[in-house]
C-alpha cells in the first residue's frame, strides 16, 4: 500500500465525501468555467491539504467533523487551486503535474478568470455560511503567500538573504498554507479551543520541513521531474547555499556570488556550484534544521492521546522528510 493512501484510510470516508462537496463548490451556470474546472478537478494532486484538515478535525474532537469542517477543507483547496493557476500564468509555465495548464490550454486571460472565479467562490462559501472564523485563517494564509513571494523576488535580486529571512520566506510561502489546513481543522470542530493555535503552530513546522526537503532536491534527484540545478539557475537563495555563503571564505564568496548572478545558465558552472555545496557542509546542514523542525512538530502531536488520527498524521510528518519527490 502506497503511504498516502495509509495515511487517508481512517479518514478515507470523508475524502470520498468532500470529493463530491468539492466538485459543487466549483460549479457554474456558465459552460466554459464548468469545463475547465471539471479539467483542473480531474488532475488533482496528492490531496495533502483535506488531508490535514480532517486528520487534525478528528483527533482534536476524537473522532467527529461537522460539515464546517467540509467547507473549511473545499474553501482551502478552492483557493489553494486559484493560487496555483495565477502561479502558473505568472511563471509561463505550460504543466501542471505532468498535465497541460490552464493557461496552456485556454490562455492567461481565461486562466486569470478561472483563478478569479475561484477565489470569490472560496471566499462565498465562508460568508454564506457564516464561517467568519475559517475565513479569516485562510484570508491571513492568502495574504502571507503573497508577501513571501515578493520578499523573495525583493530578496533574490541582490543575493543577501540571511538563515532569518530564509525562514521567514519559506514560512510565508510554503508553511502558511499547512498551518491553515491544520488550523482550520481543529477550529471546525472545537473554535476558539487552544488547539486551534496548536495546531497552526504544528502545521507550520511540518510545511518549513517540507520546504527544506524540496530545496534538497535541487542538488541531486532526477526523479522528481525538476532538473537538479534549477534552483541555481532561478537565482533562488535556498538553505544549503545560504549555509555556505555565510560559512566559506570571503574569496568563495565572491565566485559563488558571481557564478549565480552571472553564470547561472552555463551547466558546468551550475554543476561546480553544486558540488561546492556539498562538500562544505551545506545539505548536512539543511538536512539537521529539517530534521528539528520535524522533531518539534512530532512532540507537539505528544501531547495528543493515541488514536489512529494522531498515528497518520505522525506518519505523514515522516512521509515530508523520506519522499523521494
Amino acid at each position: 500500500m502506497k503511504i498516502t493512501e495509509k495515511i487517508k484510510q481512517p479518514i478515507a470516508f470523508e475524502m470520498d465525501l468532500f470529493e463530491k462537496k468539492f466538485r459543487l463548490a466549483m460549479s457554474s451556470k456558465v459552460a466554459l468555467l464548468n469545463r475547465i474546472t471539471h479539467y483542473i478537478v480531474n488532475r488533482k494532486g496528492k490531496q495533502m491539504r483535506p488531508m490535514f484538515v480532517f486528520l487534525v478535525a478528528k483527533m482534536v474532537s476524537k473522532g467527529e467533523v461537522k460539515d464546517r469542517t467540509y467547507r473549511g477543507a473545499s474553501v482551502i483547496e478552492l483557493i489553494h487551486t486559484a493560487t496555483l493557476v495565477h502561479d502558473d500564468v505568472v511563471d509561463e509555465s505550460n504543466y501542471r503535474r505532468g498535465f497541460f495548464s490552464v493557461n496552456a490550454l485556454w490562455k492567461n486571460k481565461i486562466a486569470v478568470l478561472i483563478g478569479d472565479f475561484l477565489l470569490s467562490k472560496g471566499l462565498l462559501l465562508s460568508i454564506d455560511n457564516n464561517d467568519f472564523d475559517l475565513l479569516k485563517i485562510i484570508s491571513v494564509a492568502v495574504r502571507e503567500m503573497s508577501e513571501g513571494e515578493l520578499l523573495q523576488i525583493e530578496k533574490a535580486r541582490k543575493l543577501d538573504i540571511t538563515e532569518a529571512i530564509y525562514y521567514e520566506i519559506i514560512r510565508q510561502k510554503t508553511a502558511t498554507l499547512i498551518a491553515a489546513c491544520c488550523s482550520l481543522g481543529a477550529a471546525s470542530v472545537k473554535p476558539e479551543s487552544s488547539d486551534v493555535e496548536t495546531m497552526r503552530k504544528f502545521g507550520e513546522l511540518i510545511g518549513m520541513a517540507f520546504q527544506i526537503k524540496d530545496d534538497l532536491f535541487d542538488y541531486g534527484s532526477t526523479a522528481i521531474g525538476k532538473p537538479v540545478g534549477i534552483d541555481i539557475k532561478e537565482q533562488k537563495m535556498t538553505l544549503p547555499l545560504i549555509y555556505v555563503l555565510n560559512t566559506c571564505t570571503k574569496k568563495e564568496k565572491k565566485w559563488l556570488i558571481n557564478s549565480i548572478k552571472n553564470h547561472n545558465k552555463d551547466k558546468k558552472r551550475v554543476n561546480e556550484v553544486i558540488d561546492f555545496v556539498k562538500e562544505n557542509g551545506g545539505l548536512d546542514y539543511a538536512v539537521s534544521r529539517m530534521k528539528t523542525f520535524q522533531t518539534e512538530a512530532l512532540e507537539i502531536l505528544d501531547h495528543y492521546p493515541d488514536s489512529e488520527f494522531k498515528e497518520a498524521l505522525q506518519t505523514m510528518v515522516n512521509y515530508v522528510i523520506e519522499r523521494k519527490k
